[in-house]
């Protein structure tokens, strides 16, 4: 993502110019007399909106539905972590 730096004489001046910039994914930060004090950034989608992409793009199958609870078979209470369990095992 990339940074345009703005003072807010300018930015008050030309903010449709500015917004349009957001609106590609640039970063508008806001400077008075040389120093940062805000910024404003390009809207993220949301998850379901991301997640609606994917599957639009092919890159991810989903029925729609939520996961079921899973309990895993073994847990560790140990003070080992389960990596240094493995080495231990493997040698």
């Amino acid at each position: 993502m990339t940074h345009l730096y703005v003072g807010v004489r300018d930015l008050k001046n030309q903010l449709s110019k500015y917004l349009r910039e957001v609106k590609k994914g640039r970063s508008i930060v806001i400077t008075e007399r040389g120093k940062p004090i805000g910024q404003i950034i390009p809207k993220t989608s949301s998850i379901d909106d991301r997640i609606e992409m994917m599957i639009n793009a092919g890159l991810l199958e989903w029925n729609g539905k939520k996961l079921e609870h899973y309990e895993p078979d073994v847990i560790n209470r140990s003070s080992r972590l389960v990596s240094d369990i493995l080495v231990d095992m493997r040698e």
